[in-house]
Order: structure tokens, then sequence, then C-alpha cells
């Protein structure tokens, strides 16, 4: 197989320093909202001053480049462990040229390995074989302030008075909204999960997020319920940052899983204003990016 170490390192660069266009459009949409002389106003601002610079000049967009989540879809003979070994020859050197700061802590001692690489989850990589020829990598970062306040509850729910419907998803889900009260860099997005056991709950819920912008859900239900959460999350008044404003989360992404008659899980990822999201594809030798 070819040698996709700097292909692949072209991927980061871009996930790191360039936003996509959809989810910076969607800032500017949030800005032109908010009232002109209001810190929400400010604070977006702020960020698409940020989103813009970080471009130009190629660096970070955020000081936390957060947990590199690749997934690999790739044709039939292609060598898993080669794949594998290319993706962190290239967080490595990412990291090197600055594009990714440090990020891989030992749990127990502490110490940070100062390349990005750990052990087997870090960085997170998930495989799936796909028919055809054309090998696609998709790469998340995922920062550590939206993913503290994720949320996963098992409904039904007294608390909340949360049953096993999607009223009671809606109610898990507006709720880990009203929780972050702005943590975890609002503006955000919302990658939502409904079944699967509490693993793959979560892997889910963040799969949700490789969703585009303009791609609507394929389930009617699901998507109506993705438009009710986003426009009731706005009427929080939490804002960016938690500032107040008129807007809390950009869009929300919901997949339903099979479960256990036993379980019924619904799993919130939230995503950053700072949505970091880029895939390559290779194809005939040649590489794009998207």
């Amino acid at each position: 197989m070819p040698d996709l170490t700097q292909g692949i390192l072209e991927l980061v660069r871009l996930t790191s320093t360039n936003l996509p266009a959809e989810v910076e459009r969607k800032l500017r949409l949030a800005l032109a909202a908010e009232e002109s002389a209001s810190a929400a106003h400010s604070a977006l601002e702020t960020i698409l001053a940020s989103v813009e610079m970080a471009r130009r000049k190629s660096t970070p967009i955020c000081q936390d480049t957060g947990t590199p989540i690749f997934y690999v879809h790739y044709p039939e003979g292609w060598s898993l462990k080669e794949i594998r070994a290319q993706i962190k020859a290239a967080v490595a050197e990412a990291t090197r040229l600055t594009y990714l700061r440090p990020n891989a802590v030992d749990s127990l001692s502490g110490v940070n390995t100062g390349n990005n690489l750990g052990d087997r989850y870090f960085p997170t990589i998930h495989f799936e074989e796909v028919e055809g020829d054309t090998l696609t990598i998709e790469l998340m970062l995922k920062g550590g302030g939206c993913e503290n306040v994720g949320a996963q509850v098992s409904l039904p729910n007294e608390r909340l008075q949360a049953g096993r419907d999607l009223e009671g998803v809606r109610k898990v889900v507006l709720d880990a909204v009203h929780q972050a009260q702005g943590e975890g860099c609002a503006p955000g997005f919302l990658g939502v999960a409904i079944g699967g056991d509490r693993g793959t709950s979560y892997i889910t819920s963040k799969e949700a997020l490789l969703r585009g912008e303009e791609e609507a859900n394929p389930n009617p239900e699901l998507a109506d319920l993705e438009e009710r959460i986003t426009a009731e999350a706005n009427q929080l008044g939490i804002g960016p940052m938690g500032f107040g404003g008129k807007t809390t989360v950009l869009g929300t992404k919901i997949k339903a899983s099979h479960r256990l008659p036993a379980s019924f899980f619904v799993t919130v990822s939230y995503m950053c204003w700072a949505y970091r999201r880029r895939s390559m594809q290779v194809k005939n030798g040649q590489v794009t990016f998207g």
C-alpha cells in the first residue's frame, strides 16, 4: 500500500487550523442574530476573528487541539497495521510542527508523552471495511472542555420525568445543555445517540457529529426532533460562552441504535464551536481533501 503519512499530516493540519466553511457560516448567522452591543455579539466576533487568523497563519484554531479521532473506511486488501502506523507517524509530526498541542497524558503518572501518542486509544482510530476502491479517512479533533460536558442517561429517569420515548430523549438532551450553562465553549453542536449499550452509545453519539451541516437526517421523525431541540435549546438564553443571547446550540444530530430490552441509554456528545472535522480520500493514487 502507498505511504500516506504526508497526506494524513495535511489532513491533521487542515482539521486543526481551517474550520469547515459550513460551520463558519453558522457562526456568522449567529453573529448577525445577536444584539450588536451585547456580550454574545462580542464573543462571536472574537471567535470569528480567531477562525480567520488560524486559517491565515496555519495555526490551531483553539489552544486545546483535542483528542484526535480517526474514522478509516478502507477497501478490501489494505493493511490496517500500516494505516495505523502512518496515522501515528503523522500525528507525531503534526505535534512537532505545532499543528497539535501535546495532549496524551498518562493517567497514573501524569507524564505527557509529548507527541500525542499514548495507548491503543490515543489517538483513537476506528476501522470499517467498505465496498469499492476508495480509502476515506475522517478526522475529528474533540476538545476536552466540550467532552467534559457530555452526558449519558438511562431511561426512564425520575428526576427529568423522562420516559422511554422521543419526548424523554428531548428532555435528556435539553437538560444536558442546561447543565452545561455555556461551558464547553458554546455555541456548540450536539451529537446524540439513542440506544446501544453504554460504550457503543458514546461511540455513536460522536459518529453522529460526522454528518455534514447540509445533510438532513434520513429519518423524518429524528429530523424533526433535531430541529426542535436546537430551537428550544436556543430559547434557554445561555448564549455564546454562557454570556446570554440567542444562540446556544448551532445544530443537533441524532442517531438511533438497537438496544437490549432492559436498557435505554441516551448519550449526548457536546461539540464546541471549534467543530474541527475534515476528510481525505485516496483513489487511484490521488489524494483529495474535504
